[in-house]
């Protein structure tokens, strides 16, 4: 029989970079007790997107930064301006990353490779509260 079970995470940022979310989504996937399933993550924002990404070196992390920063500068000629010179770019950094994700559970693990850590990535300056939906659908 496959069952449900959904959560909202609340995840504190410092600003623009990223955020490491996995330990606080693998133990709610643990706590709940799922052997094998799909979990489905979903960022409530349009400045800010998930993703799973390099773990142990923060160099990569800072170097994907750079990147965006690339692709979606700060200070260009953009029309949309009323919440500040970082909120566009924002924007442009959330369509080109990810929203949601869907991540595999077996043997009762999210399925996570050695160096796959979860992040939320924060395309604004300022702090934020983010809001992170998940649903799991499992077989206990």
């Amino acid at each position: 029989m496959i069952e449900q079970a959904t959560a909202l995470f609340r995840v504190s940022t410092r600003g623009q970079g990223f955020t490491d979310i996995s330990d606080k989504v693998t133990a709610w996937v643990h706590d709940v007790g799922a052997r094998e399933g799909l979990l489905t993550l979903h960022v409530k924002h349009t400045s800010c997107s998930l993703t799973i990404q390099e773990n142990a070196d923060p160099d990569v992390r800072h170097d994907l930064l750079i990147a965006l920063d690339g692709l979606a500068p700060r200070g260009a000629d953009y029309r949309h301006s009323i919440e500040g010179p970082d909120d566009m770019p924002a924007h442009i950094r959330t369509m080109l990353t990810a929203t949601s994700l869907s991540i595999p559970v077996i043997d009762g693990a999210v399925q996570l490779g050695t160096w796959q850590g979860l992040y939320l990535i924060e395309h604004r300056d300022a702090p934020h509260e983010r809001a992170i939906a998940a649903h799991l659908s499992f077989e206990g």
